[in-house]
């Protein structure tokens, strides 16, 4: 097998801004934007049981990456886990389509920023270019959304520990923002009247429960930087479990904490549930506005983790001979894959100009992407239990023949020459 890439990357993340990667990747500004519409469908208590049993369907697709990730700790995830157990040709379709979501995402937050911004600073919708698919584009918009990529762009250049660390600082913020929402909201719940445990029967859950994974996609930038992360193997593993707990457990606050402190007839209301419910809770427009700051953070630390995971995808095809060999440059001061996070950054800045709703036709083929690429993981982490079962498993998942029958359902047309390896693992 053609070696996917070369060991020379350094070993430099620690346990704590590994974790604020993943977590920083799953929690952006659809927390901000959607929280209250989860509340007003489904209840607390539907709200919150949806992110619970959908994240645990989510820690089941976890495992099988958590084995993977530290028998192989190398970067490029997916790519070698799949190149190792289906060939190249597999390899090369896995690693684009977890590449594409962590690429449309990036963009889109280029055209995020301003967006939200210009609910702070209406003066930025300003000087109309043009309109595409009925989204006005404005000069000012597209100048904040090059500004803050170019920024983010250039932090990863420097390094992975400087990403890392600007990771972690912004990811403070958003944990702060977290505990004064939800702790207004217990000091001063709303009881007149009381709020809805469970509304609208099943299909409230089921409507939570139906945009749950896409939430969660970004545990998996853990698998993409391994060979940057100076940890035993095994403690890798267990960090990927860990960071989607982290993720369940702070959707479920926020709907806790919107649902405690907005009544029913205003959660139908208002745009931004989670800065109106700290704003009423905390008696000042301010403790709103810090949390839309901290859905600002949040477009940060996912875009800043997903330009992480996507030049390692890039880096490590460029590496095997399926992309361009510069694509697979490094760095020679920053160690870094410039040549790739430059691509993501370039078309980073281009996505302005094509305004918001283009960008979310892009984001849905991309949130489709994943599907894929979870799906040949789970595939190879079936086929290498066969083909390979003393392969070393620091982190070794217990009832791996039922991780695999739960998530091993993309629905990929299974090889003959896999159907013996398949049979034998289950």
């Amino acid at each position: 097998m053609t070696k996917p890439a070369d060991k020379t990357l350094k070993r430099s993340l620690n346990q704590l801004e590994t974790l604020a990667m993943a977590f920083g990747a799953m929690v952006g500004w659809g927390w901000v934007a959607l929280a209250g519409g989860w509340v007003g469908a489904a209840g607390i208590g539907g709200s919150v049981s949806a992110f619970i049993v959908g994240g645990v369907m989510m820690i089941v697709i976890g495992l099988t990456y958590a084995e993977l990730a530290s028998a192989m700790p190398l970067v490029g995830g997916e790519h070698v886990y799949s190149h190792r157990a289906l060939g190249a040709g597999w390899a090369f379709v896995c690693t684009w389509s977890i590449a594409l979501a962590y690429i449309s995402v990036s963009a889109f937050e280029a055209v995020a920023l301003p967006t939200v911004l210009a609910q702070l600073i209406p003066a930025i919708n300003a000087h109309k270019l043009w309109s595409v698919a009925g989204y006005d584009v404005y000069l000012n918009w597209v100048l904040v959304g090059i500004a803050a990529s170019v920024a983010v762009t250039w932090v990863n250049i420097m390094g992975i520990k400087t990403a890392a660390k600007m990771q972690l600082l912004v990811t403070l913020i958003l944990l702060l923002a977290g505990a004064l929402l939800l702790t207004g909201a217990s000091l001063n719940p709303q009881t007149n009247p009381m709020p809805a445990l469970f509304k609208n029967d099943l299909s409230g859950f089921l409507w939570v429960l139906s945009v749950v994974p896409f939430l969660f996609v970004g545990f998996d930038v853990i698998p993409q930087m391994a060979e940057e992360i100076n940890l035993p193997q095994r403690k890798i593993g267990l960090l990927i479990i860990v960071a989607v707990l982290m993720a369940i457990a702070w959707y479920s606050l926020i709907c806790l904490a919107v649902g405690l402190a907005l009544p029913a007839s205003q959660l139908a209301t208002v745009e931004l549930a989670p800065a109106a419910a700290a704003s009423s809770v905390w008696g000042t427009p301010l403790a709103g506005q810090g949390i839309l700051l901290a859905g600002i953070a949040g477009i940060f630390t996912s875009w800043n983790a997903f330009l992480v995971g996507g030049s390692r995808a890039i880096y490590v095809m460029a590496k095997a001979g399926q992309l361009p060999a510069a694509l697979g440059w490094l760095h020679p001061k920053y160690n870094t894959p410039a040549n790739a996070i430059l691509l993501i950054g370039a078309l980073c800045c281009l996505a302005p100009f094509f305004g918001r709703t283009m960008l979310v036709w892009l984001v849905d083929a991309g949130s489709f992407s994943v599907v894929i690429a979870y799906g040949l993981v789970a595939l190879s982490f079936l086929v290498l239990r066969a083909r390979e079962p003393d392969m070393p498993r620091p982190y070794r998942v217990y009832g791996g023949r039922l991780i695999v029958t739960l998530c091993h359902r993309s629905g990929l047309p299974v090889p003959a020459r896999w159907q013996r390896c398949i049979s034998l693992a289950l």
